[in-house]
């Protein structure tokens, strides 16, 4: 006998026995409001076609979606280890928060993860380490080069790029007026510059994206005019053309019809209440020249501001090729973002998110060799962004050769997320990525502002503590052999051994 079967005559006996009850005493007729939307949604499921568990197996199959649905929170808060969750783990989500609300973040009892585990790094430190109260709080680094007349002296560590759309516009001025108190730069993501970005004054990095929002016409080319209008605002530092993104290279951005409001709209300059996809290349350019002459047109539009690109590596010959262009051109970037593969995003298909682009550590490492190779790296600056977390994660791309960091999926958090992974479904239950104004509205702008603040503030501390430890004045003396990496049970190597240095000028010959 079969599950609907035994719903069925269940639902019989069931009526029938209340029935006969109530015919006794008409108090039992209540019973009805009980069974009798149970036994509508029974004969529900066995009518519907669409779902194979529901028509099967009546009202009880229905405790599978259920399930499904609040998997995520009871695999977060019942079944993980403070070691196992992704994207973040329960240990890094925890000491962000920490760090945003200025309590202790300090751990008991030794470490949780597991040392003799293959993939386990540390950083060398020295018995003749430096006093961190000697070293500069917040470190600096000057963005610009000879073709730059209004360099930007950055943070070491800064928003990375998260457009207005995927965020609410809450999160927006929450991580502006944060960076405004601490004095760092918030990257615009490809979405534009919007109101929300400007209201309390912090510096801004505006990523220009494939689908030029903010400075595109109406077939969705480049517009100089709308350009310059914006490029000219002074809270604008630097301007960043993003090639590509880890979290989905050589695929465009994409804004769900559901968050395409017609501010949003107004803001890119696109239709509302559609879904936005951004093409996958720049229809400005399509060579390395190309791409050096609209750098220099974007330097000269904008008065002089730094202007840089971002990628992730894909093709490691188009990075050769690039160099190439830049010394028979003449015109370099002022600084180059190296995405890594485990970036994140509000929304891209499984299939570039798990298998495309190469991971942050090996790309910056090429990047940075390559450049050195060419002898160019003395001009130009390497921003770092992918899962940078903690002071240790930014000492470890220092090491490799960036100049600074990105940080995004930190300052969500730091803002209020709480990793419920409802990023591209505008049902994010803390209001941080969401354009539903009922739940936006539970993110207080004020709070949120000093949480990132304060995260910054820590992590940066926490940084210059780490290389005053290992004996490092400032973090450009950070190297390779200050990084180690277990690949075996029995073997250790420095970085310098897994990524060797490549010598100035050694690819011109």
């Amino acid at each position: 006998m079969n599950a609907r079967t035994i719903f069925l005559l269940t639902a019989v006996f069931l009526t029938a026995l209340v029935a006969y009850l109530s015919i006794l005493n008409l108090q039992f007729l209540w019973i009805y409001v009980i069974i009798g939307p149970l036994i509508l949604l029974g004969i529900i499921d066995i009518n519907q076609k669409k779902r194979s568990i529901r028509r099967n197996f009546p009202v009880i199959g229905r405790m599978r979606y259920l399930l499904e649905r609040i998997r995520p929170e009871i695999m977060q808060y019942f079944v993980e280890t403070d070691t196992e969750g992704k994207p973040l783990n329960r240990m890094m989500r925890s000491l962000i928060y920490q760090r945003s609300k200025k309590v202790n973040d300090t751990a008991p009892f030794g470490t949780q993860i597991d040392v003799y585990n293959v993939g386990y790094e540390w950083m060398d430190h020295s018995i003749y380490a430096e006093k961190s109260e000697s070293l500069d709080k917040h470190p600096r680094i000057m963005i610009g080069g000879t073709d730059c007349s209004l360099p930007y002296s950055a943070s070491i560590l800064n928003v990375s790029a998260m457009s207005y759309g995927s965020l609410s516009k809450n999160a927006v001025m929450a991580m502006n007026w944060g960076a405004k108190m601490d004095d760092f730069a918030q990257n615009t993501g490809e979405g534009g510059i919007s109101q929300f970005h400007l209201k309390y004054g912090g510096d801004i990095i505006w990523q220009i994206g494939t689908g030029y929002f903010g400075c595109r016409t109406l077939e969705g080319n480049f517009d100089e005019k709308k350009f310059v209008e914006r490029a000219s605002v002074d809270q604008v530092k630097m301007i960043e053309i993003k090639l590509s993104q880890g979290a989905k290279p050589g695929h465009g951005g994409i804004l769900p019809a559901s968050k395409n409001t017609e501010e949003i709209a107004e803001i890119r300059g696109v239709k509302p209440h559609t879904d936005v996809l951004s093409p996958p290349t720049h229809s400005a350019f399509s060579s390395p020249v190309g791409l050096l002459d609209f750098i220099k047109k974007l330097r000269d539009l904008s008065g002089g501001k730094p202007v840089g690109f971002k990628l992730c590596i894909g093709k490691k010959a188009e990075f050769v090729e690039l160099c190439e262009a830049i010394l028979s051109t003449g015109i370099k970037p002022d600084f180059i973002t190296i995405d890594g593969g485990e970036g994140g995003t509000g929304a891209a298909p499984v299939e570039f998110t798990n298998s495309l682009g190469m991971p942050l550590r090996e790309g910056l490492a090429y990047a940075v060799d390559t450049l050195k190779g060419f002898d160019l790296k003395k001009d130009i600056k390497i921003i770092a962004s992918g899962k940078i977390i903690t002071g240790f994660h930014m000492a470890r791309v220092l090491a490799l050769g960036a100049d600074l960091c990105y940080t995004a999926r930190a300052m969500m958090l730091a803002v209020g997320c709480i990793q419920a992974l409802q990023c591209n479904s505008n049902t994010c239950p803390t209001g941080v990525a969401t354009q539903d104004k009922q739940l936006m509205r539970g993110l207080d702008v004020e709070n949120k502002a000093h949480r990132v603040k304060n995260y910054h503030h820590e992590t940066v501390h926490s940084f210059v503590e780490l290389i005053a430890a290992a004996a490092c004045k400032k973090p450009s003396d950070l190297q390779r052999i200050h990084i180690n990496r277990r690949v075996s049970a029995t073997e250790v190597k420095r970085y310098d051994e897994i990524f060797p240095d490549v010598h100035e000028g050694s690819l011109l010959k």
